[in-house]
């Protein structure tokens, strides 16, 4: 059911002001202007466009009531004259006043597009749905007729939400547009060049683009705000300059546009933030696999949990960062990945395969950010959808061995790192058994720590590397001589029985559990 009070809400205060809906009025069901021979009917929004005496408009009120219209529409100053008033609460219908300065052909397309976009969206609620675009679409046809041009309607990082079917006067870069769903670069340069994007963030009414020597047909541009804040714009391709009529008449379409992509954000959000708490319920193994298919688009093929974050960040915008970063890995991706944000780090889940291959590629290429965060990211290894709670304990692993600088670069897969997962597990339990502690180690690291001698390191690097004094000496960044004459000095210090297998595997165990728990 739409409601007068739902309609006036959508089309916003700029143009429509309340002054009385009863508390029970008819679904309102079409537009229909005041006019001899026009016939009313149960549910119309009737708009008294010829009223000009306050009589008439009384009488206007009483016989659209007793049609059972939804509301009656005037101008000041009919609507609020007080026998006007008196007119319509006595008959229990809405009285709506239409501020001055708007155009009655310009309300009737607004009110008919509102209507469209309530019913879709009642209609879309009641099967479970949300919003679709398909009544966005139908408000860029309406504006490309109040313009009288073709129109496309665009978000605040130039992506097209919908355009109009008036697409006959058109240039390459409007194809592009359309083609790709989002202006693309070379375009945006120019524009941007011609302070296009400065404008539109400054407030501007409407913006102007002359023609362009590359063959680019004049643009009118329409920031889309609410409350101050930037929700997009609309662009008309043009012939050329544009009246003021017409410039004004494009800019009226803004209020509504902004209220559609508000509810349309508001219904994302909830959508996202839904299915973010069933995401983290499926990684802490609390969901069911067939629930996690069904509503989070999975398929039934192994998945990765990928475990990303952004280190040494000044910490104001962290979450700022990891959301833009979620838009920047998904460019390029075939398919966006299921996300959702826990303790402080995002976590992806991908399809093994071309979807990982995808991913792991644009993690890599990623630049750090401009706030000094560089991004660094860990993959669980590949597993059925009831599983991902273990491929996500393995990737949070798996990034602890990075924020540890245990293995190098900024991504590392479960599956490879094998070696450094089976060094840091010995390690940590060692340590946690204190087997460094034991036998002679601890002399040679009490003379480290008062001469800075380095031989807990040197040995390390001279058992890493049997027989191969050259490999270890590079590893230590010395000379292979130098090598040579720290151990003597350390066997000097600490007698050990190098050429014993099990000398040498208690040792390695020892300084195995200091380097890598």
């Amino acid at each position: 059911m739409v409601s007068v009070r739902s309609v006036v809400d959508r089309v916003g205060p700029t143009l429509l002001h309340a002054l009385q809906v009863p508390e029970e009025s008819p679904a309102v069901g079409d537009v229909v202007i005041a006019e001899p021979g026009n016939t009313l009917a149960a549910g119309d929004l009737v708009l008294g466009v010829a009223i000009t005496e306050t009589p008439d408009a009384a009488e206007l009120v009483r016989l659209s009531a007793a049609k059972g219209a939804a509301a009656v529409l005037l101008k000041p100053p009919l609507a609020a004259k007080p026998s006007v008033k008196r007119a319509a609460k006595s008959a229990d219908i809405a009285l709506i006043e239409v501020r001055s300065a708007t155009s009655w052909a310009q309300l009737v397309w607004l009110l008919r597009t509102v209507l469209d976009a309530l019913a879709d969206e009642s209609d879309a609620l009641e099967d479970g749905g949300g919003p679709g675009s398909g009544d966005l679409f139908r408000l860029a046809d309406a504006v490309a007729s109040v313009v009288d041009a073709p129109v496309t309607i665009e978000d605040t990082n130039s992506r097209v939400l919908a355009y109009s079917a008036r697409q006959d006067l058109t240039d390459s870069a409007r194809v592009s547009t359309i083609m790709g769903r989002r202006i693309p670069d070379d375009v945006l340069a120019r524009f941007r060049s011609r302070g296009v994007f400065r404008e539109l963030s400054r407030g501007r009414q409407t913006i102007f683009v002359p023609a362009q020597r590359d063959g680019t047909l004049p643009r009118l541009i329409v920031p889309i705000r609410m409350g101050g804040e930037l929700l997009g714009s609309m662009w008309a391709v043009v012939a050329g300059p544009v009246s003021d009529e017409r410039a004004a008449a494009f800019a009226d379409a803004a209020p509504v546009v902004a209220l559609h992509l508000l509810r349309r954000r508001a219904h994302t959000d909830s959508q996202r933030r839904v299915s973010a708490e069933l995401l983290r319920a499926v990684l802490e193994g609390k969901a069911s696999p067939r629930k996690a298919i069904a509503e989070l688009d999975l398929s039934e093929e192994p998945h990765r949990v990928v475990v990303v974050e952004v280190a040494g960040g000044d910490g104001r915008d962290d979450e700022g960062l990891r959301l833009a970063l979620l838009e920047r890995i998904s460019q390029g991706v075939g398919r966006r990945p299921v996300a959702t944000e826990l303790g402080g780090v995002l976590y992806a889940v991908v399809p093994d395969g071309d979807g990982w291959d995808e991913l792991r590629a644009a993690l890599e290429a990623l630049p750090s950010s401009r706030k000094g965060g560089t991004p660094r990211a860990a993959a669980g290894s590949a597993c059925e959808i009831g599983e991902l709670a273990t491929s996500r304990l393995q990737a949070d692993e798996a990034l602890g061995l990075l924020r540890a600088k245990l293995v190098p670069g900024r991504v590392v897969v479960f599956d490879e790192a094998w070696t450094a997962l089976s060094l840091h597990r010995g390690a940590t339990a060692a340590s946690t058994a204190r087997v460094a502690e034991l036998g002679p180690l601890g002399l040679l690291r009490a003379h480290d720590e008062a001469h800075e001698s380095g031989y807990v390191d040197t040995l390390y690097q001279w058992l890493r590397h049997p027989g191969d004094p050259r490999a270890a000496a590079k590893e230590l960044r010395i000379h292979p001589n130098t090598l040579r004459y720290r151990m003597r000095r350390l066997l000097d210090l600490v007698p050990l029985d190098l050429d014993d297998p099990d000398v040498r595997l208690a040792l390695i165990t020892q300084l195995v559990s200091l380097r890598w728990s």
